[in-house]
């Protein structure tokens, strides 16, 4: 038992006083002489032992009466000695992922979960709350009320770790607080395991929320292909978690209108494909819907195909140039191809792709060209000629690069080596080829480079990338190679043609670092803005002479179509945003009490739980009552013991 106010415990000294005052008792008593004092010898004794029981009781009953009262005045309690003259401090992490729209035994467990925080949480109580979007600090229930009942569900999920680090920091440093940390999640599982950092100053409780089903239905991704008719086909993937999804409808919509719709037979606990046919002369922009009533965020994923732009390639040839005209044709590319005689510079300062086609000494006019237009974004792809000025190409590598080639050696050499993880060639082989025909050539260029592309048989590279410059090593014309009869070719320099404007996908994900190209030339003040009817912003953007390279990673936030417009409000194209189809794995950490951190099943119970732990219960009123009840007693023995 401790007290408020210990000071008045001093007062109990004085009790002291009426028990000398009983002992000593001041009053003489006076003699009368009585004839057969024998009878009342006897009557006399009596009395006097009766009456200092009396006495005595009365003394008892009045100093127990005082003490209590002085005891009460130094107001006594109990209460844990750790909570005893320290303030606390308390922050919650709700968690607003999509997961938590999962049906709980009272509803949706993120519905549920403010409903209980709002009614369990005392009226006068300051916390710190924060969710995967939102932080309020210090606030009380009465202020934050109208904003929980408004929180919306997020696609962006803090890591628990990183969640438990932003609760620490908002919770505080001080030794004087009782800190302590709620996390309110379903806890998905993301990981292999759950961990969190060790603190003993803070105590940690997890309220893992569970549904009451974990059936879900959900469109995983989409892809385009061609088949083998070569029509291009949009591929959905759709899958299930346990539940029975015999006839799932899956439904196709360009805008607002239905273009087509099918049925799909999706096993349990297990995902099915979905086909349609699309039509490429039209521009569409899509969006693939199924029914599912439990979770609703990934019932639908939209895309985007925009009409395609085509990629400027300029040919600088002192060789034959008609690979290059085979494969960057006229339907994805507008070429123009000459010889180092004809070129015409102003071509350069438009173009995405510059190729130096084994040109014998390059001059300096067209490096200082090229300088600019690789820091404007463009990409040059260099192939030395059979001996070529060696000089004027270190000069002309230089420019750009520090890995450059040197010296010429005429040597056969086997081209064997593939590097399978070269963004290059990301999506053009199924499996690592170990079993083709190696294309081979008789004379190379010694090259110090890194980031090889293909290698010959000693490592050493024969296509290599350095910041925009491709640089072949070895002339490919068919007098020193058979590089252009091998299928490498096409791949090679198809792709290094498409990825020197990197064109829109037909969606992105949502919190991921996105980027892409728009073929687009700025003002000095020119911004693009992505605009849908929920969201607008101004994505991070470079703006370069013929593009303006878009990347995005936290924004935008809401799943959709954006239109890319202009200052003047003008729609360049639409691009296409999806949620993480991660949070459609309902699955989860198996939680149980730890040392670092005590598990519950909803917030009223930990609630309840910390009340009474924290609880301070106030005894005055039980020594007023004790007071009271002494001072009855001692009315009663003056009034009825004889």
């Amino acid at each position: 038992m401790q007290f408020k106010h210990p000071e008045f415990l001093y007062a109990l000294f004085a009790l002291i006083i009426p028990v000398i005052v009983h002992l000593f008792q001041l009053r003489r008593f006076q003699k009368v002489n009585f004839s057969n004092v024998q009878f009342l010898k006897a009557v006399t004794i009596q009395t006097r032992k009766s009456s200092q029981i009396k006495k005595w009781l009365t003394l008892l009953s009045r100093l127990l009466a005082m003490a209590a009262i002085i005891i009460g005045f130094a107001q006594p309690f109990l209460a844990l000695d750790e909570i005893v003259g320290k303030k606390s401090k308390t922050v919650i992490y709700l968690d607003n992922s999509f997961s938590m729209q999962a049906k709980g035994a009272k509803g949706p467990l993120l519905k549920r979960a403010i409903q209980e925080i709002l009614s369990d949480l005392p009226e006068e109580e300051t916390i710190s709350l924060f969710t995967n979007t939102e932080t309020f600090i210090d606030a009380s229930k009465k202020n934050i009320q109208n904003d929980l009942l408004q929180i919306a569900y997020s696609s962006n999920q803090l890591s628990y770790s990183a969640a438990y680090l932003k609760a620490k920091q908002l919770a505080g440093s001080s030794t004087e607080t009782i800190k302590r940390i709620i996390m309110v999640s379903d806890f998905q599982q993301k990981e292999d395991q759950f961990t969190l950092p060790k603190n003993s100053e803070i105590k940690t409780h997890l309220v893992q929320l569970q549904p009451v089903t974990k059936q879900n239905l959900a469109i995983d991704s989409l892809f385009l292909e061609r088949n083998i008719n070569d029509n291009l086909v949009l591929n959905i993937l759709a899958s299930n978690i346990d539940t029975n999804a015999e006839n799932t409808s899956i439904a196709l919509y360009n805008d607002d209108k239905l273009v087509a719709k099918t049925a799909i037979l999706i096993p349990k606990n297990g995902t099915a494909k979905a086909e349609f046919q699309l039509d490429e002369s039209i521009k569409i922009n899509g969006r693939v819907t199924l029914e599912d009533h439990l979770i609703t965020f990934d019932n639908s994923r939209f895309f985007t195909i925009n009409t395609p732009e085509k990629i400027k390639v300029v040919a600088i040839n002192e060789a034959s140039d008609d690979f290059i005209k085979n494969i960057y044709t006229s339907d994805e590319f507008v070429l123009i191809s000459s010889s180092i005689e004809q070129l015409n510079y102003n071509d350069i300062s438009t173009a995405n792709l510059v190729i130096v086609n084994e040109v014998k000494q390059i001059p300096i006019s067209l490096t200082n060209t090229l300088k600019p237009f690789t820091e404007r974004g463009g990409t040059i792809c260099f192939i030395p000629a059979v001996k070529g000025d060696v000089s004027s190409y270190q000069q002309f590598i230089n420019k750009f690069s520090a890995q450059g080639i040197s010296s010429e050696k005429v040597q056969e050499k086997k081209i064997t080596s593939i590097h399978f993880s070269h963004p290059l060639y990301r999506g053009v082989f199924n499996k690592k080829v170990t079993n083709f025909q190696y294309p081979k050539v008789n004379s190379y260029y010694h090259a110090n480079a890194s980031n090889a592309v293909l290698s010959f048989e000693d490592n050493s590279p024969f296509l290599y990338k350095t910041n925009n410059l491709y640089i072949f090593t070895a002339a490919i014309n068919k007098e020193n190679s058979n590089f252009k009869n091998s299928p490498l070719i096409v791949p090679t320099l198809y792709n290094i043609g498409k990825q020197s404007l990197q064109l829109a996908d037909i969606s992105y994900t949502i919190g991921q670092t996105n980027s892409y190209d728009i073929p687009i030339s700025l003002g000095q003040d020119g911004v693009l803005s992505l605009i849908s009817n929920e969201e607008s912003i101004i994505p991070m953007q470079q703006s370069f002479s013929t593009k303006v390279k878009i990347t995005t990673d936290e924004v935008p936030t809401k799943a959709g179509i954006y239109s890319l417009q202009d200052n003047t409000k003008k729609t360049i194209q639409h691009i296409s945003y999806n949620y993480n189809s991660a949070e459609s794995q309902l699955q989860y950490y198996n939680l149980n009490t730890t040392q670092n951190y005590q598990v519950s099943e909803s917030i009223t119970e930990l609630f309840d739980q910390i009340k009474e732990e924290t609880s301070v219960h106030e005894l005055w009123k039980w020594f007023v009552i004790f007071a009271l009840i002494f001072l009855l007693i001692e009315i009663l023995l003056l009034k009825y013991l004889k």
